[in-house]
This record gives structure tokens, sequence and C-alpha cells, in this order.
């Protein structure tokens, strides 16, 4: 029985195939493979990698770092969706590119095939690694004879060796000057296990030069002993008994194929339609997210765009070996080009429909990720709304509704950690974003075998003999261009105060009631979440409901976290978006990444923080908010060797936008028999 629902699974999952269209690009549209190469042939024309004259032929080193869509201005975006065989928007490409220790910022018109904005970054700050420069920093050190003696002396085999890259940072070196672009490298020993994270060769550290792809530093400062492979594994096939616990099997089914209609990147689903674009450097993003109100007849906008903008990971570690892993997953790494292919009937279930994404390796060249995405109707068992009613002459009323939503999901795996990325619109109009963050801790060798032994502060927790996983930071910033009903909107904070009843009117001596207050400037907007009883909300103040009250819709933030660091610490001073979970600042196409545009070795002077500080008019304009979540990680055993899923996130959910329960009267899903069936 078990083998035959897994194959009618995969037939239903492959069967959705065709519900993806091929249609005109939208303008918001991911740049496509043949994109891709059209934009590296045009750059390549212009900074050519050869240049011969009459006497002498050079060679320039071109690298390309950021390949993605141009985002056209909103308002010629929001003019074509309302007029889209009569505006034309040009496709452009953004390109981040190394040119001769130089860094490239381009702008290509693909239809007239040229550049038409071609900028040299003069400030500090690289742009994101490519794959292959880490990749060839990698390798160096095994034919690097400092490293090959010391992992002899060690009495480890070269065979077994694999290093990896880290960011480097910056720690207040070359004040004035600008720093080379450089990058770590370490190690670990895979003998008898495929996890690398969990047995690190402790004390040897290099520093490579990408320019020229060079080992420019080397310390080999202590050694401890290589933690045991033993329980280390986590893949199936190599686990032993006993096993355990086994999971039910469950059937479902999809008898009319998918309950949304995939259009190229536009999604139509129940009440809401939106568009998924992805980009290499955040990976998905979700514009024109609008709902159809069925009392006012028409879509009704509710998000213009929304993303990841940046991932901080700061360990708190200040030895030599691990002070400076303080990365930045978006604007280092790259979230998008990060993304795995996503596992059927694992990752996703028997009901999503796939798409692929795409992005540009050093050489220009596109690369295809299968299985980027996945989209699916998730029927959790949740209730939408529900009421029993039993105090009535009639006798008992239920009334009882059961929740569908659907979901697009992205995994990111970046280095040891394995981040999903979830959108999921419900039909009552609430849009959840959730982060789910699993994979491998990230871990230093030590000499002791247990906790007793310990008598200094060693930054972590040990989980294993010879292991402690360092205690760490994830604060993910979320970019919500909210157009509520409209681009004029304003943010509103309502907070919960306690009144006294000091009349003798009532048995009570207190209550709660609420005061507003509209931010009219972007420092009024910046906020930390949890401090005291307060709601949040971006409202429309130019329309209002039947009753009266101002349309929004409210963020209902997740755990409250604020960083920990100080404000005068190297990190903190390059991540000072985190010291708020809520920014507000009026549209800018131009700024769209929280940490800056070029944040490798960055310095805080080009962030979200510093944009602010302009201080501009917030209250009935254009506005964009920004909401950081986070998350203080003291690693447990039961994350050993491999991390059971941890999930924190937020809901936009409408506030006043609609005049009633826009799912009172829903349709709901009809229930499909399945066919009894006997497992032998």
């Amino acid at each position: 029985m078990a083998l035959l629902v897994l194959i009618f699974s995969i037939f239903i999952t492959l069967s959705l195939s065709p519900m993806i269209t091929s249609q005109k690009l939208h303008p918001l549209d991911p740049l496509t493979m043949s994109e891709i190469t059209l934009v590296q042939t045009i750059v390549k024309k212009a900074y050519p990698t050869t240049t011969t004259t009459t006497t002498t032929t050079s060679h320039n080193n071109l690298t390309f770092h950021y390949v993605g869509l141009d985002e056209p201005e909103k308002r010629t975006v929001l003019k074509w969706q309302s007029r889209p065989k009569t505006v034309r928007i040009p496709r452009r490409a953004l390109v981040h590119a190394r040119y001769n220790k130089q860094t490239l910022e381009l702008i290509v018109d693909l239809s007239t095939r040229s550049l038409v904005s071609q900028q040299v970054h003069v400030g500090h700050g690289y742009p994101v690694y490519s794959f292959d420069e880490q990749t060839k920093a990698s390798d160096l050190p095994m034919s690097y004879k400092p490293f090959i003696e010391s992992i002899k002396k060690r009495g480890l085999n070269m065979s077994h060796v694999v290093c990896s890259t880290l960011s480097v940072g910056w720690f207040g070196e070359d004040e004035k000057g600008m720093s080379p672009r450089e990058i770590k490298v370490q190690c670990f020993y895979t003998e008898k296990t495929t996890n690398l994270y969990l047995r690190p060769i402790e004390g040897i550290t290099m520093v490579v030069d990408l320019d020229n792809i060079k080992i420019v530093d080397y310390q080999d400062r202590i050694r401890v002993p290589v933690p045991k492979a033993e329980g280390t594994e986590y893949q199936m096939s190599k686990q032993r008994p006993p096993f355990g616990p086994r999971l039910s099997a469950v059937a479902s089914e999809s008898p009319n194929g998918p309950g949304f209609k995939l259009d190229g990147h536009t999604i139509k689903w129940a009440n809401w339609g939106f568009h998924v674009g992805f980009d290499s450097r955040v990976g998905p993003v979700i514009s024109l997210a609008s709902i159809y109100d069925i009392e006012k007849h028409k879509y009704r906008r509710v998000l213009y765009r929304g993303y990841v903008s940046e991932m901080f990971v700061p360990y708190m570690d200040p030895t030599e070996e691990v002070y400076f892993r303080t990365y930045f997953d978006c604007g280092e790494d790259g979230f998008g080009q990060s993304a795995v292919s996503l596992e059927p009937l694992a990752d996703c279930p028997h009901n999503a429909v796939f798409m692929d994404a795409y992005y540009a390796d050093e050489n220009g060249n596109p690369v295809q990720i299968s299985n980027a995405f996945c989209i699916f109707e998730q029927h959790a068992g949740h209730i939408m709304w529900r009421h029993t009613e039993s105090g009535l002459h009639e006798g008992e009323v239920r009334e009882v509704r059961q929740d569908v939503s659907l979901v697009v999901r992205m995994v990111s795996t970046v280095g040891n950690y394995d981040y999903i990325n979830d959108w999921e619109f419900k039909p009552s109009g609430s849009i959840k974003v959730g982060v789910g963050l699993t994979g491998v801790l990230a871990t230093k060798g030590v000499p002791h075998t247990h906790v007793d032994q310990i008598k200094e502060d060693l930054y972590g927790a040990l989980l294993a003999e010879n292991t402690i996983a360092t205690h760490h930071d994830h604060f993910l910033n979320y970019y919500l261009d909210l157009d509520v009903d409209g681009q004029e909107n304003s943010f509103v904070k309502t907070d919960l105060v306690t009144k006294r009843v000091s009349d003798h009117s009532s048995p009570r001596k207190s209550y709660w009631t609420i005061t507003k207050k509209t931010a009219k400037t972007e420092l009024e907007a910046r906020l930390n979440v949890g401090l005291r009883p307060s709601e949040f909300a971006v409202v429309n103040p130019n329309i209002k409901t039947k009753v009266g009250n101002e349309i929004g819709y409210r963020l209902m933030p997740g755990s409250a976290t604020i960083p920990l660091l100080t404000s005068d610490d190297y990190p903190q001073i390059r991540a000072p978006f985190t010291n708020y979970n809520i920014w507000v600042t009026p549209y800018n196409k131009s700024e769209k990444w929280a940490g800056g545009k070029f944040v490798s070795q960055s310095r805080g002077e080009d962030n979200l923080a510093i944009w602010s500080l302009r201080n501009r008019k917030i209250e009935n304009k254009d506005i964009v908010l920004w909401y950081t979540i986070g998350f203080h990680h003291v690693p447990t055993q039961e994350e050993y060797p491999v991390m059971p899923t941890l999930t924190g996130g937020f809901e936009l959910r409408p506030t006043n936008f609609f005049e009633r329960n826009p799912v009172l009267k829903v349709i709901q899903a009809k229930h499909v028999p399945w066919p009894n069936c006997t497992a032998h």
C-alpha cells in the first residue's frame, strides 16, 4: 500500500507541470537564462578580458558577482499593471562585477543591448562572493606546504581533509585605507563521516587574497584532538538499529489538479493574486500581492514587494579562530544563489508545483537551480473559524470552516545551515512569513570530554566529546513595501494602557484602553517590540470603512529579539539594522538591502540605519516597513548531529481592511473519499 501511495503521489506531482504556462515576460520576472547570457555578452564586449594593441597584448580579469533584474520604477510597474497592453517597460539588468581589481556597478539595457550606466565603486565594501572563487580558495591548502606539514604533525591523512571559506568581516584595520579583498579558510576531517562541520581541524586559519587567489597569511596556533566521527553521521543509509519513531503513512489527493493557476511567475489562488520572483542575492521575492474583496468586487493591493533583505549571523566567541565569524548571508554569500533543489515528497508535499531559478556564475554563464521553489496548497488540519452556540431555544448550532493556505517555499543552504523560507497566503487576508533553521551546528574542537572538566568560558555548549557548539545569533531583516489599498500609507503604533477607575462608578478598579500615535518621521518609527503591550499597523488614512475606521494591515511580530553586542563592536557597527525590530522609510528604489549595497568587508557607512538618519517624512507617504526577527541560539544536545527545525516568523494581518470577516461565506473544499485498501 505504501508503495502505491508513493507512486500515485509522484504521478500527481509530475502531472501538475502543464499548469505552468508560457506568456510574455512580466516586468518583475527574474532574468531568464537567455537574458543572463545576453548580459554576459554585452558586459564582456565593454570590458574585454584581452586587450590588444599594435605592440602588446594584455589580459584583464573580469568576474561577475551579481546579475539581477534592475527593478523598474514602481510608478511605471503600476501603470503597466493597469494597462499591460499599452505600457512598455524595457528589460534591464543590474550587474556587480570586478574588473582589474575594481568593483563595477553596471546597468544593462537588454532591448538596446547597451550599457546605460557604468560606475566604479570607490567606497569600502565588496560585492557578493562567487562560488567559483570560494572553490579556488578552498583548494589552495591542498598544495600549500605549510598546511600539508601541519596536517602531518597532527597525524591526519590529507585525503580526508576538506576546506571551506569564511568571510573576514572588518575589525578596525586600515581605518583610512582600503582593505584588500580577502576570505579566510579553515578545514575539516571527513574520515568515516560526511558531517564535516562536526570534525574541525582546530587551530589552523588561512587568509586568501581573492584578487590573486593566493594564501597571504597562515596560522597554526593550537592543537587539540579532532572530534570523533562516531555519532556524527546523519545519512539514513549509514544509521544502525535501533530505529524510530515510526511515522504513520498518509494519503491525500488533488483530483482536479492544483487549486491555483501559475501563469509564468504570476499566481492566482482563492482570493489572492501575486507574483513570485527570484534574486540571486535575496532569494524569493513576492510582488503585487492583492486580495479580492467579494463585497467591493475588485482586487485590493496589500504588498507591493517583500523579501529577506539581509541576514546577520554573529558567533559569540572572541578567540582567534572564531571572532571573525560574523556572517551576512545575503550580501556576502547570496541567499538566492545558495538555494538548493527541493526534494519532492520531503521538502514539499505531493501536490506541489516546482519552479526553477537561474543565477550567473563568476564568468557570467547562467546556472540553473532545478526545483528551486515549490508552491502548494497546505491542508494542515487547522481551523479557519468556528463557533458552537448552545443557548438557543432551537437547539445547538455548530459552524466550522477548515483552513487551507497557499505556501511558496525555498530552501537556502549557506555553509552549515539550511534555511527554509515560507510565504503563506490565507483566505482570511493574512500573509504568514516563516523561516525554519536546520542543518548542522558550527563547532570547534576542545580537549574536554565532560562538562566537569570545563573551568573557563568556552563560548558555547559541550555537545559531544571534544566538541563545542558556539553560541550565536540569527537576525533576518525583511523588506516589506506594503501598499494598503494604495501607495499613500502611514505607520501607527497602538499602545495598550492601564487606566484606574477612580470615580467609584464601578466595582472594578482598573481596565486597559488604547492610545494611538502616527509616526511622522523615520526616527519616530524606529521601535523594538515586546517592551510594552503594543500593536503596529500600516494604514491608509485616505480610505475608511463604512463605520469610519482607517483600513490597514497589522504586523503580528514573532519573538522579540535584540542584539546583545555592544554598539561599538565592529560587527554591530556593520549591522545596525538589528538595533531596532521595526524601521519605516519612504520608498526609494535604491534602498533595498538593509546591510548596504556592498557588504563584504563593509564598515557600516551604507545601510538602513544610515539612510534613516535623514529623518524623512513618512506620514501619508509611500512607505516601506523593515522588520527584523531574530534568534539567540544556545545549542543543545538534541541539535547534534543534525538540528531539528527551529521555526520563527511573523504575520501581516488585515486590520479594518474589510467591512467584515472576508471568509464568512467561504466555499469549503469537498471531501474526497479514499478507496478502502488493505496493506499486506
